[in-house]
């Protein structure tokens, strides 16, 4: 019982702290055209134990690990920051970590990533148990999203922010050094 109430818990805290600016009509629109986009893009779908060694690599890369969803407004935004980097900085790896739910990955999280033709490598991660893993992405971590951490063998930040471009850069910079 105590943990249903946990995971009831972390998915309010996930929508309500992903706020949208948008207003419904748009919205509305908005979903329409995600719909009619057809896909046939393959995604990747870890549960935590296979996610858990990207957060971990040892290769002298520099590793950018975003985690969003298609239905959070901030992440969204910054989602083409991302891709910039990937596109700009070719000893930087860029991993998109969607928190969709699994019942909007056909409808919603395939149809927008061929939409917006993200280069970067996409994974799904299956947020069953988030409350238990959330505190191996980072122990402060409160469940909010977007959430990036940046990496380069033992040297990693975490951020639970958004990003506009030169925010970005400016901290990818940082562990290229």
């Amino acid at each position: 019982m105590g943990m249903r109430i946990l995971l009831v818990f972390f998915s309010v805290l996930l929508v309500v702290s992903c706020k949208k600016k948008n207003d419904t009509k748009d919205l509305e629109i908005k979903k329409e055209v995600v719909k009619t986009v057809k896909s046939n893009v393959d995604l990747d779908i870890y549960n935590f134990e296979r996610f858990k060694p990207i957060l971990n690599k040892q290769d002298n890369k520099v590793y950018v690990v975003n985690f969003w969803a298609t239905w959070c407004a901030p992440c969204i935004k910054e989602l083409p920051y991302f891709e910039m980097i990937k596109a700009k900085y070719t000893n930087v790896e860029v991993i998109l970590v969607s928190l969709d739910f699994p019942h909007a990955y056909e409808s919603k999280l395939k149809p927008f990533i061929a939409k917006h033709t993200l280069k970067s490598q996409v994974i799904a991660l299956d947020n069953e148990g988030a409350s238990t893993w959330m505190s191996k992405v980072n122990k402060n971590w409160s469940g909010s999203i977007p959430a990036t951490i940046i990496y380069k063998n033992e040297n990693s930040k975490f951020y639970e922010k958004s990003f506009n471009f030169m925010e970005l850069e400016k901290e990818v910079k940082a562990f290229l050094n």
